[in-house]
């Protein structure tokens, strides 16, 4: 067999073999998720975590510049040569895409958490009703008492360095109930791609290759501490956004700090604001108007914001990643972001707020 047809090959066998792994997730857990990719991790954030800017921002910059250089550089042949092109292009995605797995991506085949933590996935309107009204009461209790005032919204006080070293507080509280969950070696940074990350309507992502936890230094800053701690809860070998959602919030409720409990719960109730907002209207309003006009200006920041960038590209690139997270074991795909309320209302069915 000639050389060129191998790695092209090697992907073709990696799709069959993620394809049979689905089915074999305490295999996954037990070998790969609590076992090789810790360690594979902890190396990448011991190697990486003290480095001030993002390394993996930097290997893409020059990845995408070399990229854009080959297709310049063989522009002319493409006629001639399409065919071997083609084979040079899917050799090298051959292994992008193993390595993509090996250093973290086999973690989408990992043991549902809803599984490991013994929590249920189904809830009635009911339940999720007396959950919204319960987190409305939390959230409304934290606000003021930052505030002392109902109506003025919060406005966070630390800087964005100062939150990254904080998380580590709640992740601690977390991980003293589940030792699963427990943060070691930060790595976490402000992405060198802010600005594009807005356009595409991302909060943050993991660069699964050095295991850099990125988050998008312009976001409104009472969103930092979950958005953060939903990119450590990746870092930490979760690869579900639903279930990195729900870490995020405990993680972020869990610590101490009143601004960090403000984050997480206001981020929860403003999913379950949105989900009766779509099954029913008249029930939306009546919670809505239970919620302190603070709480609804810091939801209109937001929202004023990722306005700001609204264009085609997110719409693009959202359909992109839904199809992305589908290939991956995820079938909801985009969807799978709101899916982490299954999560909370039975989490909390039996614990205090």
């Amino acid at each position: 067999m000639k050389s060129k047809y191998v790695l092209p090959l090697f992907l073709l066998f990696q799709i069959v073999f993620l394809k049979i792994l689905r089915y074999f997730p305490d295999f996954v857990e037990g070998f790969y998720s609590n076992n090789f990719y810790i360690r594979i991790s902890h190396f990448s954030r011991t190697l990486l975590g003290k480095i001030p800017f993002s390394v993996g921002d930097c290997i893409y910059a020059v990845l995408i510049i070399s990229i854009i250089g080959w297709f310049w550089k063989t522009r002319k042949t493409w006629k001639t040569e399409w065919k071997n092109h083609l084979l040079k292009i899917t050799g090298k995605i051959s292994v992008f895409y193993f390595f993509f797995h090996l250093l973290w991506a086999f973690n989408y085949y990992r043991e549902p958490l809803f599984q490991k933590m013994e929590i249920k996935k189904e809830y009635t309107d009911a339940e999720l009703l007396a959950f919204t009204k319960r987190l409305i009461a939390k959230t409304n209790e934290i606000h003021f008492k930052i505030t002392k005032n109902d109506s003025a919204k919060v406005v966070f006080p630390y800087s964005q360095k100062e939150v990254f070293q904080m998380n580590i507080s709640g992740y601690n509280n977390l991980a003293k109930e589940n030792p699963y969950f427990k943060y070691e070696i930060l790595s976490v940074k402000k992405s060198l791609f802010s600005i594009p990350l807005t356009y595409m309507g991302f909060g943050g992502y993991l660069n699964p290759f050095t295991n850099e936890a990125q988050v998008n230094d312009l976001l409104p800053m009472y969103n930092f501490p979950i958005t953060s701690s939903h990119e450590m809860a990746h870092q930490i070998g979760f690869a579900s956004e639903s279930e990195c959602n729900f870490i995020g919030v405990l993680a972020t409720v869990k610590n101490e700090n009143l601004y960090y409990q403000y984050s997480g719960y206001s981020f929860a109730l403003r999913y379950c604001l949105g989900i009766w907002q779509f099954k029913n209207e008249k029930v939306f309003e009546r919670l809505k108007k239970q919620t302190h006009t603070g709480i609804l200006k810091n939801y209109k920041e937001s929202q004023d914001f990722w306005k700001k960038y609204d264009t085609f590209i997110d719409e693009g690139f959202h359909f992109l990643y839904d199809n992305f997270l589908k290939t991956n074991n995820q079938k909801d795909g985009m969807e799978s972001y709101s899916k982490f309320v299954d999560l909370m209302v039975n989490y909390y069915k039996n614990r205090p707020l």
